[in-house]
């Protein structure tokens, strides 16, 4: 039998610029110094066995990322989540887990993710204006993006509809030219759209005149898609 833990966890400040390898490698280095008995592959080169879901874009802070751990022995949850944060900095901490069962890699269980972002404005704009802006750009059939691909050591340009990638926006305040907003997009290794990506289509299909350099983006929580609804993977 295996024994799985999925932990919930954040990814803030500081180290919300570090890459998806180096979070990987601390992870492995926190699972020494807490002395987890996580379980090894076998082979000439042993690597723990524990995955990541969906990788977050450089930059982008979270509030509900999670990881699948394998262990060789069982130990009490709450005993894994007070040693891991013993040992881990202050931007990443164990929040939740539980013991699940196999059921796939974590990655390929994502379906979606919820995002909360915030820019500022070039020019006022009411909270009404806004969200009618947002419900005419949900209300078009096609919402068509450039996106950069590498091919063959080279970057191409592709055309993509994202339409059915957006589940839904929630404008939640505009003030003082200032904007927050809520957004559930498709996230994951089967369907993907970054929030950098959407906010690209919104620039291009909106008279939201959005500041660039303003754009804060927060990841608030990752979803999966069971009987037709869509739960939270604890």
């Amino acid at each position: 039998m295996q024994l799985i833990i999925r932990a919930k966890f954040t990814k803030n400040n500081k180290l919300r610029y570090i890459s998806h390898l180096d979070l990987m490698r601390l992870f492995q280095r926190a699972f020494r110094r807490a002395d987890i008995p996580i379980k090894y592959s076998e082979g000439f080169n042993p690597h723990p066995k524990f995955s990541v879901a969906s990788a977050l874009t450089l930059g982008i802070s979270s509030e509900g990322e999670y990881m699948d751990i394998e262990l060789e022995k069982e130990m009490p949850i709450r005993n894994f989540i007070d040693d891991m944060n013993n040992v881990l900095p202050e931007d990443i901490k164990i929040l939740e887990c539980k013991y699940v069962e196999d059921t796939g890699s974590i990655s390929s269980q994502i379906a979606w993710g919820f995002y909360k972002i915030g820019y500022s404005l070039t020019k006022d704009m009411d909270i009404d204006t806004l969200k009618k802006e947002i419900n005419d750009f949900m209300g078009l059939e096609q919402i068509v993006i450039l996106k950069e691909k590498k091919k063959k050591g080279k970057i191409v340009e592709k055309e993509e509809n994202i339409k059915e990638k957006i589940g839904n926006i929630n404008v939640k305040e505009v003030k003082d030219r200032n904007v927050v907003m809520e957004v559930l997009l498709r996230t994951g290794d089967n369907d993907n759209l970054k929030p950098i990506n959407f906010i690209q289509a919104l620039k291009k299909y909106t008279n939201i005149d959005i500041i660039e350099e303003s754009i804060n983006i927060n990841r608030i929580e990752l979803f999966i898609e069971k009987d037709n609804q869509i739960v939270r993977p604890l």
